[in-house]
């Protein structure tokens, strides 16, 4: 399944999402990448 479909359909905006994780993927640590998988991503804010 694509990140996108898995995005919408845990609700999230998909571009929104994409860019979030994008964003943040550079400096976040490997030990919690499963943060930014949809079913457990939260925006920051």
């Amino acid at each position: 399944m694509s990140l996108v479909q898995s995005a919408r359909m845990h609700g999230h905006d998909p571009w929104t999402y994409l860019k979030d994780v994008l964003t943040r993927l550079p400096g976040h640590l490997n030990s919690r990448i499963d943060e930014l998988l949809p079913h457990r991503w939260q925006a920051l804010g």
